[in-house]
């Protein structure tokens, strides 16, 4: 394909650039990344404010007719091609905007429900995530399934128009703040674990819900776990069909690899500004290095290319997104590897004593699991390009085909 644009996405970066001029600051650069929530841990006041921010920065582009590029015009989008979007969010990222919090509501919660949903499910949950009013969150992983997705254990026992959710889920994002939750139960424990999966869509505000931050190395506090007890879901809730959660979740699950995968803001000309301020410019070990990385940047550039094209062509994203998963991993774990190599022994000190307030050590080194772990680790994505890329054989399974109540624990 042509990696330049076109006529008609050089007009659209134009259209875009005006937009954001008119609404937005153009992003500094390396200079604010003391100022970066990365570099120490936001208090929950500071928390609240931004996604507040995050909030009226999407109003903002809703009234103006820029959120959802992608979505259906029915659903409050535009209905243009994936790679319009690409272009606008290459043209956001040069400014001082706020981003992240409606990653899971609009990337994944949304284009699930756009394709699984029912006309009322539709109706009532589509146009509020595109306005802001309401926030999204992932009820997926367990402390025994997390890998094995498959190895849900939350109960859920149909009662009349109801269904009652008892149990935990963990490593939950915007926990704390969310609206409304994407939450998988298990409804049959007869059949293999795969089939009897159901898919809900959880209001938050349902008694019953207890959440618990998780501190993380860094201090900060970005995930939760959920406790779950007697939670009573309407029936007209669930997505898809009861025991036929599977599809939408492999939906939400490759909308998220390919949004995680997505290259970071922050990056080689960071570094190498990094490396300039510490005297290490020079250093052939760092110069190897930063190409290096700047390789895997590449890499996940044209892979995005990849994965946005299949997008426009209408074609949801297989198992390339696992590819632009694992590259993003790796690029990751070298973008940590170097910045602690540039610091030196400065690598050791933490807030104002360090570095761009610390920031290098907590987002680079410290907080790389986050995205290398969120999604699906890279032993997971490994085993996905290996038997649906490459044709190897798949690993034993002792769990296949039997029922789940047969499954040890």
């Amino acid at each position: 394909m042509d990696f330049d644009d076109s006529p008609e996405e050089a007009a659209f970066r134009r259209e875009c650039r005006a937009f954001l001029e008119a609404h937005a600051r153009p992003r500094v650069g390396h200079e604010t990344l003391a100022d970066s929530p990365f570099a120490r841990p936001a208090t929950t006041a500071e928390e609240d404010a931004k996604i507040e921010e995050c909030k009226r920065w999407q109003r903002t582009k809703f009234d103006a007719g820029w959120a959802g590029l992608t979505w259906p015009v029915e659903y409050g989008g535009r209905g243009l091609p994936a790679l319009m979007a690409r272009v606008f969010a290459e043209e956001e990222r040069r400014f001082e905007v706020p981003f992240g919090h409606f990653a899971q509501s609009i990337g994944m919660a949304g284009p699930t429900i756009i394709e699984h949903g029912t006309d009322q499910q539709k109706a009532d949950l589509l146009e509020p995530m595109l306005t802001g009013e309401h926030l999204w969150c992932q009820l997926f992983s367990e402390p025994g399934a997390g890998s094995d997705l498959a190895g849900l254990r939350t109960s859920a026992i149909v009662d009349g128009d109801e269904i009652v959710v008892n149990g935990q889920k963990v490593w939950t994002s915007n926990a704390r703040e969310a609206d409304w939750g994407m939450l998988l139960v298990r409804t049959d424990i007869d059949v293999p674990k795969h089939r009897g999966i159901t898919y809900l869509l959880l209001d938050m505000r349902t008694p019953g819900i207890e959440i618990r931050p998780l501190v993380q190395i860094t201090g900060a506090a970005h995930f939760n776990e959920v406790f779950l007890t007697d939670v009573r879901v309407p029936v007209a809730n669930v997505l898809g069909s009861i025991n036929g959660g599977w599809g939408p979740i492999l939906s939400t699950l490759m909308s998220e690899r390919t949004g995680i995968g997505g290259a970071s803001s922050v990056g080689v000309p960071d570094l190498i500004e990094l490396a300039r301020g510490r005297g290490v410019l020079d250093d052939p070990t760092i110069r190897q290095d930063l190409m290096r990385l700047h390789g895997y940047t590449e890499t996940m550039r044209f892979l995005g290319y990849r994965v946005h094209t299949a997008a426009s062509r209408g074609e949801l994203p297989g198992p390339e997104s696992s590819v632009l998963k694992l590259a993003s991993s790796r690029r990751l774990e070298a973008m940590g590897n170097i910045a602690m190599a540039i610091l030196g022994p400065g690598a050791t000190l933490a807030g104002h004593d360090a570095v761009s307030g610390g920031f290098w050590q907590n987002f680079a080194f410290l907080g790389q699991w986050m995205a290398r772990i969120g999604g699906g680790t890279d032993a997971v994505q490994r085993n996905i390009i290996g038997d649906n890329v490459l044709g190897l054989p798949p690993e034993p399974r002792l769990d296949k085909g039997i029922p789940f109540r047969d499954i040890p624990t």
